[in-house]
């Protein structure tokens, strides 16, 4: 804890010289200071979450936010060219994982603005077009692989598990929202159909601003707050503070897991039913 007989910028002062303490020790002693900074208006709210985001970048890995690959929208190098126009222009992303036979097959990154600018062309071929697809395995940290993509100009990776198949994918917007927060575009704005993701083990992969009436109609449950609309504020208002990321908190019979969150929300969790208790 840090010493209540020195001044705030005493404290501060204390970080750039060697201590004989851990460097847990040290990174939480900081996180303390900058916090009770914050409480007396020497920085904001919004500063100090991002400064708590940086320190969380650096102890996560790829694994621990990557997009699953059951949630890829893939492309099959196969496919006619209309229809994977067609399933670029539903999906609205900017960059697809292209894959020829097999999942774990990726020939590489098929960008959206170089199949519309270019499909109009003569003897036009998607696999021409394709940009070198990054692998990386799920345990790099994502200090790492934020350096890795500022100096090699990529947006994207393919995360793969010790057997070489892959795992899922991780773009630069995911690990800068560790930092900052959701970043949200002009497709994410009113869509709930992504809001509630049923996963392969039977988990629901659920944003933090779904509503109650949503999750209810998903899960068979009956939470309701005249003071609460989504599912991040149940999830806070139970625990009486946000959660961490990885925090399990259960209410009633559902389980959830905190898979997303910064110091001011929930982005998303996962959530479970479990047996009710009998009385």
């Amino acid at each position: 804890m840090p010493d209540p007989t020195k001044s705030l910028l005493e404290r501060l002062a204390d970080f750039l010289t060697p201590q004989p303490t851990s460097p847990t020790e040290r990174r939480q002693e900081l996180i303390d200071t900058l916090r009770e900074a914050q409480s007396e208006g020497l920085i904001d709210a919004d500063a100090l979450s991002m400064i708590e985001g940086v320190f969380q970048v650096g102890r996560l890995c790829a694994r621990d936010i990557l997009v699953p690959r059951t949630q890829i929208d893939w492309i099959d190098i196969n496919l006619s060219l209309p229809e994977i126009i067609k399933s670029v222009i539903t999906a609205a992303h900017s960059r697809f994982p292209v894959y020829e036979g097999n999942k774990d097959n990726v020939i590489g990154i098929l960008l959206a603005k170089d199949l519309l600018r270019h499909s109009i062309e003569h003897d036009f071929q998607v696999r021409d077009w394709l940009r070198p697809a990054v692998f990386i395995p799920e345990s790099k940290r994502l200090s790492v692989l934020l350096r890795d993509f500022k100096d090699n100009r990529n947006h994207l990776a393919i995360v793969v598990d010790e057997y070489s198949s892959v795992a899922g994918i991780i773009t630069i917007e995911d690990v800068l929202e560790q930092i900052v927060g959701d970043i949200e575009d002009e497709h994410d704005i009113d869509e709930e159909a992504d809001n509630i993701i049923s996963l392969d083990n039977g988990d629901m992969r659920i944003k933090g601003i779904t509503e109650l009436e949503q999750l209810n109609a998903a899960l068979g449950t009956h939470f309701k707050d005249e003071n609460i609309e989504t599912v991040a504020g149940l999830v806070i208002q139970h625990l009486g503070r946000v959660p961490k990321m990885g925090e399990l908190v259960q209410i009633d019979h559902v389980e959830f897991e905190v898979q997303r969150a910064d110091p001011r929300q929930i982005h998303i969790l996962l959530a479970r039913l479990t047996p009710k208790k009998s009385i």
